[in-house]
């Protein structure tokens, strides 16, 4: 055989797109509040609790009581995806890229609304007569992953979970809203070892669906790995898991911001809702242009109905 027939040989390519591995768009979206909106930024006025004054005289003066009134500001957050395929690189193609590159951008901007999401609950809020003044979540609504001996920080634990659980029926939170939380893929093999969790006898309702946890205690379990460190060491009651004072210390290299939050706790205003467009670009030698966009804004609507939980992994 000629020495020379490896230069017969061919190559050859798949005429199909494979994508690689990532988060397929929003697993948040419907699982807050949702509102359109038309402004760019909208305020949401929320009316708080007061208690009745008893009648101890006849005819007596109308009490005019100090009903808490307050505001919470949405500003919507524009975001976009652009990309360019040379008219002269169809040339050497077997593929048309215009719709997995559409794909990859829809898929972006879902990520997108899932990390304001995460903002909003983590972060602060901002309200006031103008929308400037930011309220955190406070100390009150964070709570540690612990086993009340452990001064290093643990991952996610059912007693844990009850805490937290514990947390929204102190807030006297209605039963029938939906609850959800956030965690990565480290706290789910957390919490599958928990032989509480995986005991058909403990939770008669089945937590395991196809090897995932999917709810428990009152909570849908939402998998995501875009939850953020914190930024600095986070120190907690050993006992109880609060966190802001006691021995326990979370080091922010090993930490995890995981959180549970009430349905309407969290809102989730569209301005503009994803829109993609394929055009033809005169400007550019009649190269396609692929370009995506979105107006979504996030906030977080009442402190009570969101609870970070820090977890060591």
């Amino acid at each position: 055989m000629s020495n020379q027939i490896s230069t017969a040989f061919i190559e050859t390519f798949r005429s199909n797109i494979i994508m690689l591995s990532q988060q397929k768009g929003s697993r948040f979206q419907g699982k807050v509040r949702m509102e359109t909106q038309a402004a760019k930024t909208d305020y949401y006025e929320r009316v708080g609790s007061v208690d009745a004054q008893e009648i101890t005289t006849r005819h007596g003066d109308t009490p005019i009581l100090n009903t808490p009134h307050t505001r919470r500001a949405l500003t919507l957050v524009d975001a976009e995806y652009g990309d360019m395929i040379d008219e002269m690189d169809r040339v050497r193609l077997l593929i048309r890229p215009d719709d997995a590159y559409v794909k990859a951008a829809v898929w972006a901007l879902g990520r997108k609304k899932d990390d304001q999401v995460i903002a909003a609950a983590l972060g602060n809020a901002y309200g006031g007569v103008s929308g400037s003044t930011a309220t955190a979540l406070p100390s009150t609504q964070k709570v540690a992953c612990h086993d009340g001996s452990t001064t290093t920080g643990v991952n996610l634990n059912v007693r844990t979970l009850r805490k937290v659980a514990e947390k929204f029926d102190s807030n006297d939170i209605d039963p029938d809203i939906p609850k959800y939380f956030a965690y990565t893929s480290s706290q789910k093999q957390s919490l599958l070892a928990e032989t509480e969790v995986t005991s058909s006898d403990y939770n008669t309702i089945r937590a395991l669906v196809a090897g995932e946890i999917d709810t428990f205690m009152g909570f849908k379990f939402i998998r995501t790995e875009r939850l953020v460190r914190s930024s600095t060491d986070i120190t907690y009651n050993v006992s109880t898991g609060v966190v802001g004072s006691g021995t326990g210390t979370i080091t922010a290299a090993n930490s995890r911001r995981c959180f549970a939050w009430v349905e309407d706790g969290l809102v989730m205003a569209i301005g503009k809702e994803t829109v993609a467009k394929i055009v033809e670009r005169v400007d550019k030698r009649f190269s396609t242009q692929v370009y995506v966009r979105q107006s979504v804004g996030v906030t977080r609507l009442e402190e009570v109905k969101v609870v970070e939980v820090d977890c060591s992994e």
